[in-house]
């Protein structure tokens, strides 16, 4: 049986530096895309199958605005919510508050998550799990630095440069043995330390080693008030509500559409291939521009091609530098709201895998209940098959791998046609 985890999302701030008289909420109860920042990060979290507890920290005085969030949740993600906890003084006092209320609820990880990065994707997730199930004590999100670092010590000094060499961004969900940081949690409380601002700190600082996990660029902390319109932009573009909640019922959607998708990507250096939002372990990785997640690529562009809406590289195009490294659900996340804005929605997803390793097997239905979840799809809506080649061509060279996928939409029928 696989390994379950819980999210604990950490929404006990006050967020000063986004605050706006106009609007004196904190910025986690904020709107993007209609939404409270919370409903979004609650929706990410929830999508992902893995995940089957989310417990949220709260302020005292937040109750209500809490609770209007959740009533604006799908329902995926509120099946899975706790009820919320009392944050304390400080951050750490907070998540301690929260570890605590998870220990009864049988989870073996645990990701700790700001409330204030509404964009986690599946992809990010996956591969938090996978450096726990492999062993280690503790994985943080992170992103390479890649810009030039300029230090000033004072007004009117030279700057210095730093070398980047080897330095990465943080980010969030950092992910634990549940047990294991709820016990060193527990240790800086009994010696009085109370100021960590980042759990992965405080895990060092009990003795424990943490590994460096593929973050993702578009999972930004929202922290300004440029920070705020960035959000705004984005989640509409990458909306995480649920679709199917405004769609009617696929027995009044009469005009039936299939796609066809077709994507293959090369093997490179790496120890993981990501196929359908999972991270598979292997000896190589595919290479893109992306992700290079070869079945959502496929999945994409038969979702596209289902509504005559151009395909992947037309919408995403790799010579943006916006989407290197990004998670591929993003990219069927802006189809389905395409297929939304018709007021469609998907009736079946059918996807062939074609590669001689690794073995698609015994990853299939770990593949199927991440799609079924991207594609807010019931499971019993969504194949997933795998073949080789029988070592012909590229793929039975062991060159990569290759997808073809038959997205099936139902649409309302235009009554001119």
């Amino acid at each position: 049986m696989a390994a379950t985890a819980a999210a604990l999302i950490v929404a006990a701030g006050r967020g000063t530096r986004l605050s706006d008289p106009g609007h004196p909420q904190p910025k986690q109860y904020r709107r993007i895309a209609g939404l409270p920042v919370l409903s979004h990060t609650l929706n990410a979290l929830g999508n992902h199958p893995r995940i089957t507890h989310l417990l949220t920290v709260i302020h005292s005085d937040d109750r209500d605005l809490f609770e209007e969030a959740v009533s604006m949740t799908h329902s995926l993600a509120s099946a899975k919510l706790a009820a919320p906890v009392p944050g304390g003084r400080t951050r750490q006092q907070s998540v301690h508050e929260g570890l605590k209320a998870l220990a009864s609820s049988g989870c073996d990880y645990v990701l700790i998550h700001d409330a204030a990065r509404p964009f986690v994707s599946t992809g990010v997730i996956d591969r938090l799990l996978q450096k726990l199930e492999r062993g280690a004590e503790g994985a943080l999100a992170a992103v390479q630095v890649v810009d030039t670092l300029k230090k000033q010590t004072d007004t009117g000094m030279p700057l210095e440069t730093i070398d980047r060499t080897g330095l990465w961004a943080a980010q969030t969900p950092q992910g634990f043995p549940l047990a294991r940081i709820t016990a060193a949690h527990a240790r800086a409380a009994e010696t009085g330390k109370t100021d960590f601002t980042d759990d992965t700190g405080l895990a060092e600082w009990d003795g424990m080693t943490i590994l460096l996990s593929e973050g993702d660029p578009a999972n930004f902390k929202i922290t300004t008030s440029a920070d705020l319109a960035r959000a705004e932009q984005q989640a509409r573009h990458f909306s995480m509500q649920d679709t199917r909640a405004p769609h009617r019922p696929l027995a009044d959607l009469a005009d039936i559409r299939t796609g066809i998708g077709y994507d293959v990507h090369a093997f490179d250096d790496g120890d993981a291939v990501i196929l359908g939002g999972v991270s598979i372990p292997h000896s190589r990785k595919l290479k893109g521009h992306s992700d290079a997640d070869v079945v959502l690529h496929a999945i994409t562009d038969a979702t596209l091609g289902a509504i005559g809406d151009g395909d992947i590289g037309q919408h995403f195009p790799p010579s943006d530098p916006q989407w290197k490294g990004a998670s591929s659900d993003r990219f069927q996340q802006d189809a389905m709201r395409r297929l939304a804005e018709l007021g469609g929605r998907i009736a079946h997803i059918d996807v062939t895998v074609v590669c001689e390793e690794p073995k698609i097997g015994p990853h299939r239905d770990r593949i199927r209940t991440s799609i079924a979840a991207i594609c807010a799809t019931p499971l019993s809506r969504v194949s997933v098959k795998a073949t080789t080649s029988e070592k012909l061509g590229f793929t039975g060279r062991k060159e990569g791998i290759a997808a073809l996928a038959s997205v099936t939409v139902r649409l309302p029928l235009d009554g001119t046609e």
